[in-house]
C-alpha cells in the first residue's frame, strides 16, 4: 500500500517534502513455515491462491521455495556455550534502560534565517561524529526478513547473535533463531487484507485479532506481534487508531501474547498526532508491549539529521527522518513517565522518500553505492552502507529504551529485490561481531 505524507522542512531552505515510501507499496503475502498462507501471484493484481509451503508445485519462479537451514553441526558454528530455549511467549531478554533526565527544556540550537537572496548549499553526504562504539555496549543491529530464502540469513544469526530479528508472513525460521540465539528478540507481522479507519475501532481490533489468532498461536517463539504496516492516521483518524491499538494489546494479552504497537512509517506522525496515540502507549505499558517505528533516509541515512519538526526548534541530535523517535520520547513520553521499549522494525535506505531530495534516482541501498563512494563515505558501496549503519547503531545504543533496529531487508523478492541484503549478510555479521 502506497501512502503520501507532507511535512515541513524548516531551516535553511524551508522546503516541503512529499514522502512516498517504497516500504509502503502493496506487499506480496508469503507463506509462513508454520501455517498455510494466501499468496498473491506476483505481477497479477487481485489473483490469489491458497498455497501450502510444502507444495513446490505452487511456488512460482518469482517466489522461491523457503530455504531449509543446515544443522548446527553442518555449519561449523560454535554453539557449545548456547542453550536451546523452549518456545516461549515471554521475551528472552528484558531491555536495559539507561539513566537519563527528561530533556524537554534543553536549550535548542538557534535556527538561522536565510536571506531572501541566499542560494541553497549543495547537499554533501557526511557522517556526524558520535561517541566511539567501544563506549556504547554491543551492537543493536538486526535484520528484517521478507523470505527466508538464503543460508546467509541463519548464518548471520548464528554468528552475530543479534539484538532483534523480524519476519513478515514467512515466520517459521524464527523458531530456529530462538534456538541458536536465545537472547534475540523476535518480531512477527502478518499482512492484513486491508487497513481502513472504519466502524467502531474496538470491534475492528477484535476482527483483526480473530482473523490472525490461529497463526499467532502456531508461532509461539515470536515475542511481539505487529499489527498494521505503516499507517498514517493524521489528526483525523489518530484517536480511532489509538483505540484500535489499545484494544489489540488487550486482546493479545488475553492469549498470553504481546504487541508491538504503532508501526508508523518514516516521517510520521507529527507531534500533535503522536500525543493522541498515548492511550495505546498506556495499554502497551500495562501489558508489557513495545513501540515499533520505521526510519529510512536517502540518498543516505544522515539526510535531514538535525532538521526540526514543524513548529519545533532545531536540535543537533534529532532528525525528521532518522532519529525522529527522539522527539516522541524526549518531548512527550519521558515527561509523562510513559517510556516503553522501542524497536525500529525497518531501517536503512529508501530512495522513494519524496520529490526534491538530493542524490541519484534509486530505491534500495545498492542503487546509491557509486554516489556514496564519490561522496567519500567508503571505499566501496558495501563499506559505505555499513559505515552509515554504524553511525545509526551508535546513536540508538545511546538510548537505553531502544531494543534494536532491523535493516530492510533480507530475502527481498519481487518489488523488494532492489533492497535485498542477502549477499552482504556476512559483512553485517562481521560488523556486529566487531562491536562486542
Amino acid at each position: 500500500m502506497q501512502k503520501y505524507k507532507t511535512f515541513a522542512l524548516h531551516g535553511f531552505i524551508g522546503m516541503m517534502l512529499w514522502v512516498s515510501l517504497t516500504a509502503c507499496q502493496p506487499e506480496t503475502v508469503l507463506p509462513t513455515l508454520a501455517a498455510p498462507a494466501v499468496v498473491a501471484n506476483v505481477g497479477q493484481t487481485g489473483m490469489e491462491t491458497a498455497v501450502s509451503p510444502s507444495d513446490p508445485a505452487n511456488n512460482t519462479g518469482a517466489i522461491p521455495a523457503t530455504f531449509t537451514p543446515e544443522s548446527a553441526s553442518q555449519t561449523g558454528a560454535n554453539l557449545n556455550n548456547l542453550t536451546t530455549l523452549s518456545p516461549s511467549q515471554t521475551p528472552s531478554v528484558v531491555p536495559t534502560f539507561a539513566t537519563y533526565t527528561p530533556r524537554p527544556t534543553q536549550t535548542p540550537t538557534p535556527t538561522m534565517t536565510a536571506a531572501a537572496t541566499a542560494v541553497p548549499t549543495r547537499y554533501q553526504s557526511s557522517i556526524p561524529s558520535l561517541p566511539p562504539s567501544g563506549e556504547l555496549g554491543p551492537s543493536k543491529l538486526g535484520v528484517h526478513v521478507v523470505r527466508n530464502n538464503s543460508p546467509n540469513i541463519m548464518e548471520f544469526v548464528r554468528k552475530a547473535q543479534p539484538a532483534v530479528m523480524k519476519g513478515v508472513d514467512d515466520l517459521g525460521f524464527l523458531e530456529e533463531v530462538k534456538e541458536v540465539s536465545p537472547r534475540t528478540i523476535t518480531i512477527g507481522r502478518l499482512s492484513p487484507p486491508a487497513q481502513t479507519y472504519t466502524g467502531e475501532p474496538e470491534k475492528a481490533a477484535r476482527d483483526f485479532v480473530d482473523r490472525q489468532l490461529e497463526r499467532y498461536l502456531l508461532n509461539p517463539y515470536i515475542d511481539y506481534w505487529e499489527g498494521w504496516n505503516e499507517p498514517d492516521p493524521n489528526l483525523e483518524h489518530m484517536d480511532w487508531y489509538a483505540r484500535f491499538e489499545a484494544e489489540r494489546v488487550r486482546l493479545l494479552a488475553q492469549h498470553g501474547l504481546k504487541a508491538a504497537i504503532g508501526g508508523f512509517s518514516t516521517g510520521v506522525p507529527e507531534m500533535d498526532e503522536f500525543e493522541l496515540f498515548l492511550p495505546a502507549i498506556e495499554a502497551a505499558i500495562e501489558h508489557g508491549g513495545i513501540l515499533s517505528l520505521h526510519e529510512y533516509g536517502a540518498p543516505d541515512m544522515m539526510y535531514l539529521y538535525g532538521d526540526p519538526l514543524p513548529g519545533y526548534p532545531t536540535y543537533p541530535d534529532r532528525g525528521s527522518l532518522t532519529f525522529r523517535y527522539r522527539w516522541y520520547y524526549r518531548d512527550i513520553l519521558e515527561p509523562r513517565g510513559l517510556v516503553l521499549p522501542l524497536v525500529i522494525s525497518e531501517a536503512g535506505i529508501d530512495g522513494i522518500i519524496g520529490m526534491g531530495r538530493p542524490g541519484p534516482n534509486g530505491h534500495g541501498w545498492d542503487d546509491f553505492a557509486d554516489y556514496w563512494v564519490a561522496q567519500g563515505l567508503g571505499e566501496n558501496g558495501v563499506d559505505a552502507f555499513i559505515n552509515q549503519l554504524n553511525w545509526y547503531d551508535n546513536g540508538v545504543r545511546e538510548d537505553g529504551y531502544v531494543i534494536g533496529f532491523t535493516v530492510f531487508t533480507a530475502g527481498g523478492i519481487a518489488q523488494w529485490e532492489q533492497y535485498d541484503i542477502n549477499r552482504i549478510l556476512p559483512d553485517l555479521a562481521n560488523y556486529v561481531i566487531s562491536q562486542r
